[in-house]
């Protein structure tokens, strides 16, 4: 007897082949039977008529690192239908760590990834030192979906060089301590590392993030460490491209990566430019046969951001706004009302490529009555009307309204054409969700769930089957995923049921429940029927069963 059998499904088996009517039948976590017989019976059937049976979603771009620890879901990831997350992207993470270098880690957190500093400091327990005691940690808190962990760079050179990381290469002897510690990582199981170079990913107290300041001997050292261990891959933050052409220097880097590594690497972002929707076309004249063995991330849908002058993500990276960050309200409101920071924050904005920003950016939401004309018009609308620089609106509404009034944009990849072109390409990896990341500014978890309803169903620009391949074995292969991301026989039978017809990212909403009642924005879906983690029924109709069946994945498996 079958633990499940799901019956008369429409089976898209992960692999961009021809779907087919058929039965899945799994025991024992394992899929053991793959074909058209009817009338098998388990100890859990689900008749699958008009549904779309594939393998579980893996969402190659997480930051849960910290989230893990409260929320052992993982949400909103798992109402996507996503089984498995990778982790610890973006050169930012929570292990390994010194007692003393904790503080500087979640600062990190809230720079890089928008988390709020109260929030990590009350739900962050600190049960671990190395990577694999972390990884160890979060395997045995219990899990919902499974978790294949990234080893942060920028934590591992906080680990070794200290308050030196801030501020220097690492000399030989510290470089091979990295790689001995890369290595032990590989070992107790991790998928690789990440890394950034972007000079808008600031760290603790306002400086570059430890990672940026890594030299070429440095990133030679983690690689020798994967070449090693002969399995993993590489996540990079570039300073170019995505809104920009890739530079030189980028794809030099790149290449050093794989070369040094054997190991495949991918790498944020591209992104489709207004007016523009050939314009990848010259990063992927410029990375040649790289780009086999370098793959970019692209997103189904505009990267909307929202933020309020307490929390300025959005120009966070600007100079000017350096003082703003990690300060109390009352320097912020100082700052942005002093007419040299005004004059500064002109000038860069002039410098700033996303040109039309304020005619994206519109007043969400305010707390102040006075100010509720403002709500649901644009910056540039306002400005217009007023006789204002645009700036000063943006900074003057927020001021009005204690710095808590919310501005909504839309940052990049905007450019319905050009983005139709990105998540067609069959050379590039669907991802850039940031689950556990940006919380109170965006949530993009459900990236999954938005190709299925923009580019296959409304627009018809991807076939089902080829949307399900680009979901589960494109990461999978990238990653060495252990035995998920297709449908046969002996494959883990992490599975999603879902109505094609109805599958859909339902727009962003509020939520407390993050540690101290903490605000995040969170996006619930629609059209996911069942997900399956090792063949143990997950989510009913959105509805947590209550089990629990996912684990750390260990590359070396």
């Amino acid at each position: 007897m079958y633990d499940v059998i799901i019956e008369n499904a429409r089976i898209c088996d992960g692999t961009g082949s021809p779907s087919r009517v058929g039965t899945l039948g799994a025991k024992d976590g394992l899929i053991t039977y793959l074909g058209r017989e009817t009338g098998l019976t388990g100890r859990h059937k689900i008749y699958g008529d008009g549904l779309v049976l594939a393998p579980g979603f893996i969402d190659p771009h997480t930051h849960y690192d910290a989230q893990v620890a409260w929320d052992p879901l993982l949400t909103c990831s798992p109402w996507h239908g996503v089984t498995t997350v990778v982790m610890g992207n973006c050169g930012v993470g929570v292990a390994p760590v010194r007692p003393e270098s904790r503080d500087i880690l979640l600062r990190d957190l809230v720079n890089v990834e928008a988390i709020p500093y109260e929030v990590l400091k009350a739900g962050v327990p600190w049960g671990w030192e190395s990577f694999g005691e972390y990884l160890d940690a979060v395997d045995g808190g219990g899990l919902g979906i499974n978790v294949a962990g990234l080893v942060a760079f920028t934590p591992l050179r906080h680990y070794v060089m200290g308050e030196a990381s801030f501020e220097r290469a690492a000399t030989p002897a510290e470089i091979e301590t990295m790689r001995g510690l890369m290595a032990e990582a590989m070992k107790d199981g991790a998928f690789g590392f990440s890394t950034s170079q972007m000079y808008r990913h600031i760290g603790h107290e306002g400086r570059p993030l430890a990672c940026r300041n890594a030299s070429t001997e440095e990133l030679v050292g983690l690689c020798h460490a994967l070449r090693a261990a002969g399995c993993g891959a590489i996540q990079i933050v570039l300073n170019s491209g995505g809104w920009g052409l890739i530079e030189d220097k980028d794809v030099e880097l790149l290449r050093l990566l794989t070369t040094e590594s054997g190991r495949p690497v991918t790498w944020l972002a591209l992104f489709a430019r207004s007016g523009e929707p050939d314009f990848h076309d010259q990063t992927i004249e410029k990375m040649g046969p790289l780009l086999d063995r370098a793959i970019p991330q692209v997103t189904p849908r505009p990267m909307i951001v929202q933020d309020d002058l307490r929390h300025p993500f959005v120009f966070a990276a600007y100079r000017c706004w350096k003082p703003a960050i990690n300060r109390s309200a009352a320097e912020q409101a100082a700052l942005y009302r002093q007419p040299e920071f005004r004059d500064a924050f002109s000038k860069e904005a002039q410098e700033d490529v996303r040109e039309g920003v304020w005619r994206r950016m519109r007043v969400l939401d305010v707390h102040q009555p006075v100010l509720e004309k403002y709500v649901q018009r644009t910056i540039q609308e306002i400005a217009d009307e007023e006789g204002k620089r645009p700036l000063d609106v943006y900074l003057d509404i927020g001021l009005a309204d204690n710095l808590e009034a919310r501005f909504q944009v839309e940052a990049f990849n905007y450019d319905s054409e050009g983005v139709r072109r990105l998540v067609a390409d069959d050379r590039f990896l669907i991802g850039l969700g940031d689950g556990g990341a940006h919380v109170d500014i965006l949530c993009d978890a459900g990236y999954a769930t938005a190709l299925l309803e923009i580019w296959v169903r409304q627009r018809q620009v991807l076939t089902l089957e080829k949307a399900v391949q680009k979901l589960t074995s494109v990461p999978a292969r990238l990653y060495g995923i252990p035995k998920r991301g297709v449908l046969a026989e002996g494959m883990v039978a992490d599975l999603v049921l879902f109505d094609p017809d109805r599958v859909a990212s339902k727009p962003p909403e509020f939520a407390y429940d993050f540690p101290l009642n903490g605000r995040r924005m969170v996006a619930k879906a629609e059209g996911i029927v069942a997900t399956f983690v090792a063949g143990v029924q997950l989510y009913d109709n959105g509805v947590h069963t209550g089990a629990m069946p996912g684990r750390v994945l260990r590359s070396h498996e």
